[in-house]
Parts: C-alpha cells; structure tokens; sequence
C-alpha cells in the first residue's frame, strides 16, 4: 500500500483547513500563513510558528480559517485559543519543536465539520506517513496538496524527521502528519529542510504540555469520535478496522479500534485524574504489575494510560484494557464520582472474553498507595516519610548545572536546567529543560524554572500531599536558599508562596550522578539500620574541620553546620563530609561571625539538636524541617533558627542519572 486508506484520507481532508487574515467579503484572496485541522468540535491545531508573526503584540486579533469542505469554504473567525510558546517570540526566533503547537478556536461555534482521530500513544515506532495540506499557488490562491514521507528519526519527546525523498512546499506547516499503518494522526508538520527535501514535524504527544488545559482537549475529542456515525463506514474507527496496524479482530479477546472508541468516549465523562500518578499506576496494575517500555511519556489524562497498553506496537489485549478501565471505575468511586456508564459498558463488553480470566476485572482492586482510609480509621501518622526506592512516590528533580567558562566569558557563574520526575521505580522522565545558549544566572533562576515547576507540580501533587522538590547543584552552590523560592507572585491565602512551605525541599550534590561509590552506599545503608539520626555539631567547638570528623562518625550522626558551606571552613567541612560519604547534612545559609561562633550559633546547634530528638528515622527529617518552616511563615519569626537551614539528603538508592556528556562548557 502506497498511500493512506481512501476513506481516512477523505476525512482527513475535510478536517484539514488553512490559515489567513479576514478580511471584508469580496476582498482578494489574501497570501494563506500555513494549514491547520480540526481536532475536537470548533478547535483547530496548528503550529505555534504559523501564526507568532501575525499575533506578536496582539495575541487576540481575530484572522480566519478556511477549508474547502469546511462551511462550504467560506473564512471563518477565529482567535488564539492557547500556544504552547513562553511568552511571544523574538522576530526571526527559531521555535524549539516542544513549543510549536497552538490552538485555534473558531468564534462561532455549533459549525458542523470533520475531526481527524489523534493517536493516544506515545511508542510511535515510525514508518510511512501521509501529509496534506494547503500551499499558495500563483496569485496568492491556496490550494491543496499531499505527499506520503517516511517517518526515519527522532529528535527528544516531540519531534519526528522525515526521509529526505519527501518535498513539502511553503504553507505547509501544520499539516497533519497520517500514519497510514493504524490511520492515526502522529504528528503536525513543522517545517522543511532548507534548499533540501525532508523536513520535520511536532507529535501530537507535545500537546500534553498544555497543562491543565490537555485534558478537556482530548476529552471534547474523544466524545466527538464516541458519537459519530458507528456503522455506515464513513469514519475514521469504522476504517482503522481494517488496517494492518489494528490487528486482525476474530474474537472478543482482541481490542479493537471500535473497542478503543467506546472506551475512550466513556472515560472522557469521567473527572479527570489527580496528577499523574494515578493513571501510571492502574496502568501498570493493569499490565500485570509491569511498567510500560522505557521512553512512554508521561500520562497525565485518563487516554493516556489507555495508550501505555500496547505491547512492542502491537494492540492490547481486551482484558487488559477492561482491567485498566474498571480501576479507572474504583478509583473514581473512591473520590464520590460516579463512572456507572464505564461500569456498565465493561460489564457487557467482559461477556465477549473468555470467562476464565473474568476475575482479573471483576476482582479489580486499587493499588494501596491510592486506596483512601476506611471510615474510622486511625488517621495516617502525621509525619510524612521521605520516598524511598521502589516505593512509587513521585519527587520533582531540578537539576543544575554550571556552564563553564573563563571569568568575562557569557556563561561564566550561568546554569543550564532541567526538570525531572522520578517516581524511584522506573520513571524518571525530564519535563522541562534549558541545555542550550549563555544559561541562565543565579539570581534568574526563580524567574526560569517558575512557571515550568508549577505546571509539573500542578500534574503530580496528589491532594493533600505535595510532591518532595529536590535541587541538585553544585557544592559552591549549597547556600542557594531554595525553600525561599516563591512560585507564585500572588500566593492563594491557604497555598503559601513559598515552596519550602508547601513541600518537603532538600538538596543534592549534582556531582553524585550515577552509580554510588561503596563509600557512601555502606554509609547509607548503615545509617539507616542505625535508625534515629542525632546531631554532631561540626566542626567540633573551637576546632578546625578535619577529614577523620567525619570519617569517625557514628552512622546516626547528621553533621551539623553553623554556618555557610561555599566559602572558608564551611566549604571544607562540607567537602570532607560528602568525600567520607554523608548523605545528610543541614547547615544555616546566611552568614556566620568572622571570630568563633555567636549566640546565633547556639541557638541553631540547639534547635538542631532538638529536631533530630524528635526523629525517629531520617526519612522523617525532611517532612520535620517543613513543619518548622510552615510554623515560621505562620509566625513571621524572622529570628527563628530553622529560617536560613538548608538540608542535604541525597539518598544513594535514588541516584541521579548519570551524564555521559561530560562538563558543559560556554558557548
């Protein structure tokens, strides 16, 4: 087969639209600014870059969308719904291939039109796709065009390369990208190669990076395919039937793309889900306890966790769909919504598979990390523990690193950036990232990761429980007050504006990447057996630090540090702690007398002293430090030793991924 399904390709076409001012009735035709299609009832994608240049300074100018099997051709008004751009871009800026997506949103709605079908999953392998469009012809005229490209590489999450024997011509940024094996949409065409064939494209999975508003998008389209016409054929599921993609459907043990239709219309009525984790995990129970393959991207709707399913790009199979959609039905009953239309259509549809394995559904039970506390029960201890490996609590990662350069140079005392969430099981995915360019300074570094952390928090927090922050940097960087950073400028009155207010926050050292040495593994590990951490006061009163300080150790001794820990003996009392292997430290970030220690000093050592009393193991310490916190801000005590404390916890069970690139050096 050389070409898309006849039928998918005329229901793409009718989808598929073109961009371009509006202008009075019977003007000129005006020069088109690119193609976009319908995805969901009155909403067009297209590509972030198509439309920047005629939106910079006025993102609420009203331009049109016209396409010839769309309200008889007429231009119809339409504005910027949503882009996934930071902010505008700068004239001639290149647009990275995660930001360049945007949606457009008719003004009129109610318009009848085609929608095409988006993939739900994220193991795209590649292979032949099908591309069409609008292109300007001479005159200015827009007219149609298709080429079929085949899809040979992959750049990060988002971006999908084409073979070079693929030619597209001006206009056609953000045209649908058909995989003609399964007949689903898997990407948006972002641009072609100067003066070569080829190009590239954004995958439809970037769309996950509009936050809170994915989930009503991929909701309103799923419920547009769940009503469309099921039997005359003229629809894109009807036809995916019969593609090699699907499967060959012989009995009711096999997931169809009808199946895949009912399913995912029925979850698009239900809540959404609480963050992400909730949708991993009854994904995974409903895989046999196995995780997804490595590379799936994050699930933050209830479709997602259908698409991480598959097998090897094979369809999945009925009972474990079935399985994932009665958890879906449990976990809403336990928040007091009611999924009875998912209920009831799972118990029909179980009655086409065989009845030996029923009782994987019927006997579906929550993953005890998301079943809530009977009626009656104690309450949960009012210590939060710090995640441990293997335990599938989520922790938002901020790693640092230093962009090396000569003093003078533009990247000298910058950092690069990236985002992670790691769940101490097999996610450990990067979100958000800034590895290019002059970095970003110190002081700036709020200002960069605010908006991208309050997106990834939005996704993971679980109600009632914040994710842990933890900020890997450099050790000449400890002093970095992170539980002061504000993520909000306007904080609601119950949310402080603080972060180490609201969530668990500790430091790592980013050096530590990889596998532990056996130094800090036995040190660790020990510590842990030893079970209450108790403070040593370090270095020892009046005394310089040295290497057998800590080296000496008891594996329950926590170093305690008075002062700061980048410059003078705090730098090299902390060196010598990681070098013997600490993985727990707390210091005081703001300063220190110039001769021997003050009654400030005390007070900390104390109060340090008193918090490690109260800990029972060190994974209660981080969770004991917030409260402290929480208590301060409730407080404004300004003078309160636990203000300025910074805790390292760098837990070698959870190892930062290694960095095989080497240093970054400045540009």
């Amino acid at each position: 087969m050389s070409d898309a399904d006849p039928v998918i390709d005329a229901l793409a076409r009718a989808a598929t639209v073109h961009l371009l001012p509006l202008l009075p009735p019977g003007s000129p035709d005006p020069p088109l600014w690119g193609t976009g299609f319908f995805v969901a009832p009155g909403l067009v994608l297209t590509c972030a870059h198509v439309l920047a240049p005629q939106l910079r300074g006025d993102r609420g100018r009203i331009f049109a969308v016209r396409g010839s099997e769309v309200a008889g051709g007429e231009a119809l008004p339409a504005r910027l719904e949503r882009w996934l751009l930071d902010g505008d871009p700068r004239p001639e800026q290149r647009i990275p291939v995660a930001q360049d997506l945007a949606l457009v949103r008719l003004v009129d709605g109610g318009l009848e039109h085609e929608c095409v079908w988006l993939t739900d999953r994220t193991d795209y392998a590649g292979g032949r796709g099908v591309v069409q469009g609008y292109r300007p012809e001479e005159g200015g005229r827009a007219v149609r065009w298709k080429a079929t490209a085949r899809i040979n590489g992959f750049d990060d999450d988002h971006g999908l390369r084409f073979r070079p024997d693929a030619e597209f011509p001006p206009g056609g940024s953000g045209s649908p990208v058909l995989d003609a094996h399964t007949g689903a949409v898997v990407g948006v065409l972002k641009s072609r190669r100067a003066g070569r064939d080829g190009g590239t494209a954004v995958a439809v999975t970037a769309l996950r990076r509009l936050g809170p508003a994915y989930q009503p998008l991929v909701a309103a389209h799923d419920r547009w395919h769940g009503q469309s016409p099921k039997a005359t054929g003229h629809n894109w599921i009807e036809r995916q039937q019969q593609l090699p993609g699907s499967g060959v459907h012989t009995g009711g043990d096999q997931w169809s793309p009808r199946d895949r239709r009912e399913a995912l219309g029925l979850l698009a009525a239900v809540p959404p889900p609480d963050g992400i984790r909730p949708v991993a995990e009854l994904a995974r129970k409903a895989r046999g306890g196995v995780a997804a393959p490595p590379g799936q991207l994050l699930p933050y709707a209830w479709r997602d966790g259908h698409g991480l399913l598959y097998e090897a790009g094979a369809p999945v199979a009925a009972i474990a769909a079935l399985h994932y959609l009665q958890l879906v039905v449990a976990y809403e009953r336990t928040r007091g919504g009611d999924a009875s239309a998912l209920a009831a259509w799972v118990a029909r549809r179980l009655q086409e598979v065989p009845r030996i394995v029923h009782t994987v559904v019927t006997e579906a039970s929550l993953p005890p990390g998301l079943v809530p506390p009977a009626p009656g029960a104690a309450p949960a201890a009012s210590v939060v523990r710090y995640p441990r490996p293997g335990d599938g609590a989520t922790v938002v990662v901020v790693e640092l690193d230093p962009v090396l350069g000569a003093p003078g140079t533009p990247g000298a005392g910058r950092f690069y950036w990236r985002i992670r969430v790691d769940d101490g099981l097999d996610l450990n995915e990067p979100l958000h990232e800034n590895q290019t360019g002059e970095g970003v300074l110190p002081g700036e570094l709020v200002r960069h990761l605010r908006g991208p952390l309050v997106e990834v928090f939005a996704t993971v927090d679980a109600p009632g429980a914040p994710a842990p922050l933890e900020v890997a940097l450099p050790v000449d960087h400890f002093d970095t007050a992170v539980h002061r950073w504000q993520l909000t400028e306007m904080a609601r009155l119950h949310q402080p504006a603080y972060v180490g207010v609201r969530r668990m926050v500790v430091l790592r050292d980013i050096a530590r990447r990889g596998e532990p040495d056996p130094v800090r593994l036995r040190r660790w590990r020990a510590m842990e057996r030893a079970g209450a951490p108790v403070a040593v006061r370090t270095p020892p009163l009046r005394q310089v630090p040295r290497s057998r300080h800590f080296q000496e150790m008891g594996p329950s001794a926590v170093p305690v540090l008075c002062r700061p820990v980048t410059t003078g003996p705090g730098r090299r009392a902390i060196g010598m702690a990681l070098a013997a292997g600490c993985g727990i430290a707390l210091w005081h970030t703001d300063g220190h007398p110039d001769h021997g220690c003050g009654d400030f000093c005390e007070r900390f050592h104390d109060g340090a002293a008193r918090l490690l009393e109260q800990t029972a193991e060190p994974v209660e310490l981080p969770d004991r430090l917030r409260r402290l916190r929480d208590d301060i801000s409730g407080t404004r005590n300004g003078g309160h030793w636990a203000e300025s404390a910074a805790l390292l916890y760098d837990d070698p069970g959870r190892p930062l991924p290694a960095d095989d690139s080497g240093p970054v050096d400045s540009p």
